[in-house]
C-alpha cells in the first residue's frame, strides 16, 4: 500500500509517502513553521511526489492529521488531503496529533495543555482533553512517563519533585510524519474520518459583520 501522509496541525509542514510492502518511507520532507502552511504545503507535496517518482493516481490512500492543533494549520492539511483524494479518487483517513505523538512510544518493549495519557500497550488512561497544567501533573500517579509533544518540557519543568522515578522528555514541535503514515495504514475512512478534531471552541467567532476574538483559555 502506498500512503501519502500530510501534517500541518502544529509547528511543522510535513508530507511523506510510505510503502507498506517495503516498510519504509520512500520520500518525505518536513519544514518547521508556525505560520505559512497554506503557501508551503502544496509545493512540498509536489516535491515529495517527484522524489518518490509516483503520480497521485498510484497512491492507495491519503492520511492527514486532524488536530488538536492550530485551527488554520490543520484545516490547510485537511483541505489538501480531501482535494487530492477527490481528484485522484482515493480514500482519505484522519489521525489525531496526540495519537501520532504517542505511536512511537506504544509497546516499545512491550497554562493549559492538550493531554492524552496512554499505557505501554496503547490503552487510554486519560482521554484526550484540554486541561490545566496542574491537572496534567496528576498523571504522575500512573508512574514514570515519557512526555512527548510541543508542551513536554513545560510539563517536565513542573513535574512533582517527590515522584518516585524521573520522567523522560521528548520535546517535539509536531508528530513524526512517518508515524502519521503508518497509522494511516492501520485505520479505515469509516473508523478514522478526515475531519477536524477540536478540544475547544475556535478563538475567532462571528460577531455581526466582523470577527470577535476570544481570549485563549
Amino acid at each position: 500500500m502506498l500512503i501519502l501522509a500530510i501534517d500541518t496541525a502544529l509547528d511543522a509542514c510535513s508530507a511523506a509517502i510510505l510503502d507498506t510492502r517495503s516498510t519504509r518511507l520512500i520520500a518525505h520532507e518536513s519544514l518547521p513553521m508556525q505560520r505559512g502552511h497554506a503557501e508551503a504545503l502544496m509545493p512540498l507535496i509536489a516535491r515529495v511526489i517527484k522524489k518518490a517518482a509516483l503520480s497521485f493516481a498510484e497512491l492507495d490512500r491519503i492520511a492527514v492529521t486532524t488536530g488538536p492543533g492550530s485551527f488554520t494549520g490543520l484545516r490547510v492539511g485537511l483541505a489538501a488531503a480531501r482535494g487530492i483524494a477527490l481528484a485522484a479518487a482515493k480514500p482519505v483517513v484522519g489521525l489525531t496529533t496526540l495519537t501520532a505523538f504517542a505511536a512511537p512510544y506504544v509497546s516499545e518493549s512491550g497554562g493549559h495543555v492538550y493531554l492524552h495519557v496512554v499505557s505501554g500497550n496503547g490503552t487510554t488512561l486519560l482521554r484526550p482533553d484540554i486541561v490545566p497544567i496542574e491537572t496534567a501533573l496528576q498523571a504522575a500517579r500512573f508512574g514514570a512517563p515519557c512526555l512527548v509533544g510541543n508542551a513536554a518540557q513545560l510539563i517536565a519543568d513542573r513535574w512533582p519533585a517527590d515522584a518516585s522515578q524521573p520522567v523522560l522528555v521528548e520535546p517535539r514541535p509536531a508528530p513524526d510524519i512517518g508515524w502519521v503514515a503508518w497509522l494511516g495504514a492501520a485505520v479505515t475512512p469509516e473508523t478514522a474520518p478526515a475531519r477536524p478534531y477540536y478540544l475547544r471552541a475556535p478563538d475567532a467567532k462571528p460577531a455581526g459583520n466582523g470577527l470577535q476574538l476570544a481570549t485563549p483559555a
